[in-house]
């Protein structure tokens, strides 16, 4: 899935990182949106609380996923049963 551009919209310069690493971290953890570092002037780095890229790869997997069926669908696959699927998901959620 790809995110609008302007989802990105906070630009630090490297030596923020450097100067005061907690207020850095502190913004990647309150805003929970990538971070883009620039050098020189230049963006060089892509920055995100270990939360949020959580987040994202599991957005990623569910659109994997929707994309599958998707696919399964127009294949004429049969349908599974929901009952059998929500209890699947249950399972792996209380698993985790």
């Amino acid at each position: 899935m790809s995110q609008p551009e302007n989802m990105i919209a906070n630009i630090k310069p490297s030596t923020s990182i450097r100067h005061d690493y907690n207020a850095f971290s502190k913004l990647c953890h309150e805003t929970q949106a990538p971070i883009v570092v620039t050098k020189n002037g230049e963006a060089d780095l892509v920055v995100m609380s270990y939360e949020a890229y959580q987040k994202m790869i599991a957005r990623q997997r569910l659109g994997q996923i929707l994309s599958e069926v998707d696919r399964e669908i127009v294949e004429g696959k049969p349908m599974r049963d929901f009952e059998e699927t929500f209890a699947s998901i249950q399972k792996r959620i209380e698993d985790a």
